[in-house]
């Protein structure tokens, strides 16, 4: 009889545990559809903006060729943590140091356009970066277009809600390097 009752006891806790746990809640099928549309929506939200932001780079830089220092400026996180890696050569680390190179390369004037080709996006949820091909020319010191075509990488940071370049590294660029050291050349 004790056993009887100690099966019917351990059936009862066993069937309202069962009660219980199916009862809590559960995401349905369309919850969790509903749940990876969002996150398929910030993920492309997302891309849109760190296209957004490649695009600004690369309008940056042609302003730059000109002389225009204004829109890399504000494009770039000015950190101590930033580096570049340019097509001269070297690593620039921190702000100071990636701004001084601009002003200088601003005040080359070298002209010019360049594209962004082959773009690939990876974002993530404050950091993204692109790679691409960059294509175009620029113009040597004496007035002669200098081809340009290497593989780049742009790496951004979400910073107060802006997307803020923290590192750009191209191929180094031998063409680049022979036209702006003519500048340097006496007459």
């Amino acid at each position: 009889m004790k056993m009887k009752k100690l099966i019917a006891i351990f059936g009862v806790i066993l069937f309202t545990s069962f009660l219980i746990s199916s009862c809590g809640p559960k995401k349905t099928d369309e919850q969790n559809a509903a749940s990876a549309t969002t996150l398929n929506d910030t993920k492309f939200k997302t891309e849109q903006e760190l296209h957004a932001a490649n695009d600004s780079l690369y309008a940056a830089l042609n302003a730059m060729f000109t002389g225009k220092l204004e829109p890399m400026n504000n494009l770039w996180s000015h950190t101590d943590n930033v580096t570049d890696m340019g097509p001269f050569g070297g690593r620039l680390t921190g702000w100071e140091a990636v701004g001084a190179e601009f002003n200088k390369e601003a005040g080359m004037r070298l002209g010019g356009k360049i594209v962004c080709k082959e773009l690939h996006i990876y974002a993530g949820t404050d950091m993204g970066y692109t790679v691409c091909v960059e294509e175009g020319e620029n113009m040597s010191a004496k007035g002669k277009p200098v081809l340009v075509s290497h593989r780049a990488t742009n790496i951004f940071h979400l910073e107060n809600g802006k997307w803020k370049l923290v590192h750009h590294q191209t191929d180094l660029s031998p063409q680049l390097e022979k036209a702006t050291s003519e500048a340097k050349k006496p007459s």
